[in-house]
């Protein structure tokens, strides 16, 4: 088949109807060769609106939504190069009744007027009809009056609307009400005040149906027939007894109330504009004088919020309801407190000792800030601490101050405090941290020394230069000595911070010589200073000499006494003496030393074991070390005291003579033998009383103080174990009624407790 012009095989009808909202599709096929292209278009010329869609390469045209606006004709075009052909149709708008105004359930009273209204729109335009309980009544569209109502119409309503198209219906009901009239929910308040001067308004409005008529009278008197009275500019002649009477067909009630005038109240004394104190307390006055018939209560706000009873921070003398009037005073109450800490610490440039600060300030607290202060920390500081500024004062209004003498080469954090005549605020929040700048070491070793050490060696030490003093990186120290009558010095340097010995050693020094000895610092920057020049001296050797003349004895059972001579000559230095003293090679735990200064040739050594040998030898000492010893010589410690203290203590007390008996202790054979007894008496200050019998006689005084006794062995080994304490009491004296009269006998034993 040839070419040939398109001719359209399926179009859409010539009127086409749609309704309103709906989805409307027109579809146009055509033949030809070529295969023609579709268009559409309105007849009118309108273009389709945006929601028009055209699919199946044209054929199909959709109308969502359909409104009126998309009414009237649309033409399907199908052409190609041997022509075209067009086929046209027309859309028509229809709409279904839809509600625009409807009623409601009512409730009116009987005589009142009823008006309802009921309207839709559609396409076409829909007709109105109305039912009554389900029976059509002649009302003309869509309009029911009724003029009068009574209780006969009473029903349920609907109100139809009707297109070809499409019906709907609302219904509501009517309710006609008929009743007396009734105060309840509105009655007058019983008492009603009012202040002199001001205009008093009394509602009646009681529920009647029909309306009711008002009457109102004052007493007996019949002063008005509105609902509402209104008296102004009352006086004390309006009080009295007020009566609202309501009256329609079906009956008649009241409603009585009485108005009570009283004086206008005054604030007397108010609150007053305050300046305090953060955290003192205030009392803020409001007295007032008012009408004695009125209880007057108080409430209090604060910035416009009422202060309640529950808040601890306030407290309220009174809170109770106001009924006439409400007056009220304003005091502004100023709470002056520190400032708040200051913002935005900056470090804007630093040196080696100083360190340019700015910051922004904080709120003053209703107190103008008078200075501001500044507070560094570092890694070798504790806690934070003041540091001194240029200008020295930093004054309210400067936000800027350089801080000076800082250490160089050190972490430095700070922080910044506003002051006022309040106090001084909390610190703002931290810096970042800060390094000042490195500089050349302007600090010296201290304490610089030395001795001692080995033969040969010049020993030198000094107090290590902290870390903050350092002043930089790849520090150490350079060790200066010379000996006496020696100029040039010898310098030795070490790159340890932290040292603080130096040890010399050379074969050519002689013992315990004198030298002059100084110590510096460096570090990357430079040479720092050298401390004072002291004299040390070298090491020295140990004396070559042996004292002469060891005797010992031994003294108790734990101690030994050691003599001996002094070295008449060495040429060494002596310090001292040393002794030495063990029982025997077998036991090393039990070797012991004592060193004595030089001029000592004696000592006593303590803590040995009773009844033991020992063997002891003597030499010399210096920093050196200890020279030669004495061949050993032993002695044997004393037999130990008797381990039984004291027992059976009895005590008598004749006017203030006390009287001790006890029981002697006879020795074991490996014990020493008693010789004796001592009485140790504690009263004001500690006595003793030796005896060598078991009994023993005592004075006391007159005073208050109590006594306290024990009795110990006497020996060759020394002192025996104590008896059980005995005290005497103040009642004890109290046996003694008159002693210038009478002697009173108290005979007690000792059981170690107390009387």
């Amino acid at each position: 088949m040839g070419e040939y012009e398109p001719k359209i095989e399926v179009h859409f009808l010539d009127n086409v109807p749609a309704a309103k909202g709906s989805t409307v599709t027109l579809e146009c096929f055509a033949l030809g060769n070529p295969v023609p292209e579709i268009t559409w278009r309105r007849a009118n010329g309108v273009p389709f609106p945006s929601k028009v869609k055209m699919k199946y390469s044209n054929a199909v045209l959709e109308i969502p939504s359909f409104q009126q606006d998309d009414t009237g004709g649309y033409e399907c075009v199908a052409e190609n190069k041997m022509g075209k052909n067009t086929a046209a149709g027309r859309l028509a708008f229809y709409a279904k009744p839809q509600w625009i105004q409807t009623m409601k359930d009512t409730a009116l009273a009987i005589e009142e007027r009823l008006y309802w209204e009921c309207r839709a729109n559609g396409k076409p335009k829909p007709s109105y009809t109305w039912l009554r309980n389900g029976q059509q009544i002649n009302v003309e569209d869509g309009v029911l009056t009724v003029s009068v109502l009574t209780l006969a119409d009473a029903a349920m309503y609907q109100c139809v609307a009707e297109n070809k198209h499409g019906v709907i219906y609302f219904a509501a009901e009517l309710m006609v009400l008929a009743s007396p009239p009734d105060f309840t929910g509105n009655v007058l308040r019983a008492l009603l005040k009012a202040k002199a001067g001001t205009t008093v308004t009394l509602e009646c409005k009681p529920q009647a149906y029909p309306i009711a008529s008002i009457l109102w009278k004052k007493g007996n008197l019949p002063i008005h027939t509105n609902g509402t009275l209104k008296l102004a500019n009352v006086s004390k002649s309006d009080a009295g007894s007020y009566t609202c009477f309501a009256r329609n067909r079906f009956g008649m009630s009241s409603t009585t109330g009485r108005l009570l005038v009283t004086d206008p109240t005054r604030i007397i004394q108010g609150p007053v504009d305050m300046e305090i104190i953060v955290g003192e307390s205030i009392v803020l006055p409001c007295q007032v004088a008012s009408d004695p018939v009125l209880d007057v209560s108080f409430s209090w706000a604060f910035n416009g919020q009422l202060i309640t009873r529950g808040d601890g921070h306030f407290e309220l003398v009174a809170f109770l309801p106001l009924y006439v009037e409400s007056l009220s005073a304003v005091a502004v109450l100023i709470v002056k407190g520190s400032p708040t800490p200051p913002d935005s610490v900056t470090v804007e440039e630093v040196t080696d000792s100083t360190a340019q600060l700015a910051w922004s300030p904080g709120r003053d607290n209703g107190s103008p800030i008078t200075n501001y202060l500044i507070q560094a920390r570092t890694p070798f500081t504790v806690g934070w601490q003041r540091v001194n500024t240029v200008p020295e004062m930093i004054d309210g209004s400067t936000l800027t101050a350089t801080v000076v003498d800082l250490n160089a080469w050190v972490e430095y954090e700070f922080r910044v405090l506003a002051k006022n005549s309040v106090g001084v605020g909390e610190p703002s929040p931290v810096s970042v941290k800060t390094r000042t700048e490195d500089a050349v070491p302007d600090a010296a070793p201290g304490d610089v020394g030395g001795g001692g050490g080995s033969r040969c060696e010049l020993v030198i030490t000094w107090e290590p230069v902290p870390e903050e003093l350092q002043n930089g990186e790849s520090f150490g120290y350079i060790i200066a000595f010379r000996a006496f009558g020696e100029v040039s010095w010898t310098h030795v340097a070490t790159s340890t911070p932290g040292a603080s010995r130096y040890v010399h050693r050379n074969e050519s020094i002689a013992p315990f010589s004198p030298f002059h000895v100084k110590v510096g610092t460096y570090n990357s920057k430079g040479q720092g200073p050298f401390s004072p020049v002291v004299t040390i001296y070298s090491a020295e050797t140990e004396p070559s000499g042996m004292p002469a003349g060891v005797w010992a004895r031994s003294v108790s059972a734990s101690e030994i006494e050691v003599n001996w001579q002094a070295l008449s000559f060495t040429p060494e230095r002596v310090l001292g003496y040393e002794v030495v003293y063990w029982e025997d090679d077998t036991k090393p735990e039990t070797m012991g030393k004592v060193r004595v200064p030089w001029n000592q040739t004696s000592v006593t050594v303590s803590g040995l074991a009773g009844n033991t040998q020992y063997f002891l030898t003597v030499s010399a000492f210096n920093t050196a070390g200890t020279g030669p010893f004495l061949p050993a010589i032993n002695v044997t410690t004393k037999k130990p005291p008797p381990a039984q203290p004291p027992l059976n203590v009895e005590w008598t007390l004749i006017g203030y003579q006390l009287s001790l008996y006890w029981e002697p202790v006879v020795a074991m054979e490996s014990e020493s033998e008693v010789t004796g007894y001592q009485v140790r008496q504690r009263h004001k200050e500690v006595n003793t009383l030796l005896t060598a019998n078991s009994t023993a006689e005592l004075s006391l005084s007159e005073d208050e103080d109590d006594y306290v006794i024990h009795i110990q062995t006497l020996s060759e080994g020394g002192l025996g174990p104590a008896s059980e304490p005995i005290r005497i009491h103040q009642l004890s004296k109290l046996f003694i009624s008159n002693p210038d009269k009478c002697s009173t006998l108290v005979t007690l034993v000792d059981t170690g407790n107390s009387y």
